[in-house]
């Protein structure tokens, strides 16, 4: 079963608070495992142009089932990847979008954030994922 509508609250939820904590503005997107947009939160005031890199690092997360970052290094110049970015769409490889596994391993869905360094954006949404 992919991820419900009251899990991607929860981690939206979550993922603001943490947000919050750390006095951030940030756009949080859920998609569930078909890669669909489940959930989405703007926090006041956060950049209009991460609205769409949020979805489409939650997108990319689905899509290759492993975080952002890991596939923004396999996609430097001369990496096996290189240019993978500009298939499906356009793709996000950078930091801040995670695939969500259920109990036994299986993915049900990403979270993607995007609204400060990606640094940030990763850790806001690997709270998302820990609400689930």
């Amino acid at each position: 079963m992919g991820i419900t509508l009251a899990q991607a609250q929860a981690a939206i939820e979550s993922a603001k608070m943490k947000a919050q904590e750390l006095n951030l503005k940030m756009n949080i997107a859920l998609v569930d495992a078909g890669a669909n947009l489940v959930a989405f939160a703007r926090m006041d005031n956060a950049w209009l142009g991460s609205v769409d890199i949020a979805i489409k690092k939650a997108r990319t997360a689905r899509f290759f089932d492993m975080p952002t970052g890991n596939l923004g290094q396999a996609s430097q110049p001369g990496g096996p990847l290189y240019n993978i970015e500009h298939s499906n769409g356009g793709l996000i490889t950078f930091p801040g979008g995670i695939p969500i596994k259920d109990a036994n391993g299986e993915v049900i869905g990403a979270i993607g954030v995007s609204g400060s360094t990606v640094e940030n954006d990763h850790a806001v949404a690997e709270a998302g994922v820990h609400a689930i």
